[in-house]
């Protein structure tokens, strides 16, 4: 098994700190065992299990460091690596951004683990394929998905006394269903660190109900349209957008949240004032580990709060630099939302057009968040409050920023991708061009 308790790992990473002789030491280990099943033109293809441990130790003279992996455990590994680190290290240039390992910290208890996700067993896996295929080969659908669980930890051991532990679960699940003509698809992503909360036959039928709804798509005029996008269509702009919020681009001019001139947008109304982001660990929906990679404690932050940067992100050096105190990264995205559902939503828009995802999306223009993409897996015209037909996918050009601030409604939040997101509808989303996939 590769998953250590939280006396095991520790045990195992103070013997390996025990052989250090570097000013400082940071030994971090991590394991997991994974289970996963695949299937493809309504057959199970393959069903695996995986089982992965790594012990990782950085070792530092000044401000040379070196670092060394292994996999290994036994006491001759254990110092072997470390000496390995230690050569590494006397090898390597001075960072002038280096920063001495973290002392002792005081961590929330995490939410992240769940006895159901870590008692999956092949039996369950098979059954949410069955769940796709069964449904889909009885309605002239082809099923395409893959479903992948795990349990693992995370810890941390420093020459400074840091000790950290995390034990998580995690359930990830896609599929994608093609009518067996070829002209329609749909697509479906749940994730959720308790299976409990998860139904492959609910996800499933959206999936198929999708895919033969948006069968012999029809071509209209790319241009600026309303727009109701569904969280897995606005998450990779989202996501984009939460990496600007990092003081050090920022405050050297390469981000948006540059100002001409100098300075950032700290204290700006950058978006609708109905936009409100922050970061949880704690939050039962989207738990995550409550310290992040260097060790530093994470704690709920408010990034936007009625459309106003109300902070950004500093690393330990940064904020040196800068004479702050850091402030993490997020490790999560939660967006707040409203009362609306999707039926709602697609009720109350006179001509619009509905997202169900975007994809390939690139950056056009950090400066201005501008990116560029293609929809995917149905995308559906809207008249007078319902669905009138299916219509060929687009290229786009958008800015979350732009996006924001052209907010009509939010709607029910969404687990996607680890984030919660809500349904939204916006106005004037920019179309570019016309796609013949699928």
């Amino acid at each position: 098994m590769a998953i250590y308790t939280k006396e095991e790992a520790r045990q195992v990473m103070e013997k390996a700190l025990s052989f250090s002789t570097a000013d400082a030491c940071v030994v971090t280990m991590n394991g997991s065992e994974s289970g996963n099943i695949r299937y493809a033109r309504n057959t199970v293809s393959t069903a695996g299990h995986r089982s992965n441990q790594t012990l990782v130790v950085q070792s530092s003279y000044g401000k040379k460091s070196g670092v060394a992996t292994i996999d290994e455990f036994d006491d001759v590994s254990l110092e072997k690596v470390v000496r390995r680190a230690e050569e590494l290290a006397k090898l390597s240039p001075e960072n002038p951004e280096f920063m001495e390992p973290l002392g002792p910290q005081t961590y929330e208890e995490s939410k992240t683990y769940s006895e159901a996700t870590a008692n999956i067993t092949p039996e369950y896996r098979a059954k949410v394929a069955s769940s796709s295929i069964e449904p889909a080969s009885q309605q002239d659908v082809t099923a395409a998905g893959f479903l992948n669980d795990s349990i693992g930890f995370n810890a941390m051991l420093n020459s400074r006394g840091l000790f950290a532990y995390n034990k998580s679960t995690s359930a990830n699940f896609t599929v994608t269903m093609r009518t067996n003509d070829g002209t329609g698809s749909g697509w479906v992503t749940r994730d959720y660190n308790d299976v409990s909360k998860f139904d492959g036959a609910e996800a499933s039928k959206i999936a198929i109900d999708k895919a033969i709804l948006s069968r012999e798509a029809k071509a209209i005029e790319p241009g600026k349209y309303t727009v109701i996008l569904e969280p897995a269509a606005s998450i990779g702009l989202l996501q984009n957008m939460f990496g600007a919020f990092n003081a050090r681009t920022a405050d050297e001019g390469r981000s948006f949240m540059s100002k001409e001139g100098g300075g950032t947008k700290l204290g700006e109304k950058i978006v609708d004032e109905r936009i409100n982001v922050w970061s949880d660990p704690q939050h039962p929906d989207v738990p995550t580990s409550t310290w992040d990679g260097s060790g530093q404690p994470l704690k709920k932050m408010k990034w936007i709060e009625n459309g106003v940067v109300k902070n950004l992100s500093y690393s330990r050096y940064w904020a040196k630099e800068k004479g702050v105190d850091p402030v993490p990264f997020p490790s999560n995205g939660i967006m707040e939302g409203g009362d609306a559902s999707l039926e709602d939503l697609i009720k109350s828009t006179r001509k619009g057009i509905l997202v169900t995802r975007l994809w390939y999306i690139r950056n056009v223009d950090p400066q201005t968040l501008l990116y560029t993409g293609l929809t995917r897996d149905g995308t559906f015209y809207i008249e007078n409050g319902k669905i009138k037909h299916p219509v060929k996918n687009f290229r786009f050009n958008e800015s979350p920023i732009i996006m924001l601030n052209n907010l009509e409604t939010l709607g029910k939040q969404v687990r996607i991708n680890g984030n919660l997101i809500p349904y939204m509808k916006i106005r004037d989303f920019t179309f570019t061009s016309l796609s013949d996939a699928v």
